[in-house]
């Protein structure tokens, strides 16, 4: 069981509660980014660097991905993958990618995506908030809890 984050993009907020989660669980946690990111001490913390480039990162953690492994990204297409290779993504607002839904809300984004080339939709998704924040605590809390279970 690991965890694998898609950190070029994620809060630091959430970062920081991985951290927390790593050492008290004893799970491992991986940041996947095409740039230095700071990680603290830790036989559960780790990093890997990627190249720069479209997707490069995304690719590796598909590519590394096991089943039952969890990772944190607000990238559908990505969550999308890892759910097929057996995996479950959970976004840093707290929504939990899974077989169940991932298929619809891929869907979604790439409608809004054609909306958004279009310029029917300008707008872009609301800022990140403590509620999102805490959203995302009680998914991984209980991600955590019955994968160690």
């Amino acid at each position: 069981m690991q965890v694998w984050v898609d950190a070029d993009a994620c809060p630091g907020e959430i970062k920081e509660l991985l951290f927390r989660a790593a050492k008290r669980k004893q799970v491992k946690v991986t940041l996947v980014a095409n740039q230095h990111m700071y990680t603290p001490k830790s036989e559960y913390i780790d990093s890997i660097l990627v190249p720069s480039g479209m997707n490069v990162a995304d690719r590796r953690i598909v590519e590394l991905t096991e089943p039952g492994d969890l990772v944190i990204t607000a990238d559908i297409p990505l969550a999308a993958d890892v759910v097929t290779k057996g995996g479950q993504a959970l976004n840093p607002r707290g929504e939990l990618y899974t077989d169940n839904n991932v298929g619809e809300r891929l869907t979604v984004r790439n409608m809004l995506d054609e909306l958004r080339g279009g310029g029917q939709i300008t707008g872009g998704p609301s800022n990140f908030s403590a509620k999102d924040k805490q959203a995302f605590a009680n998914q991984l809390d209980r991600w955590l809890t019955k994968a160690k279970g």
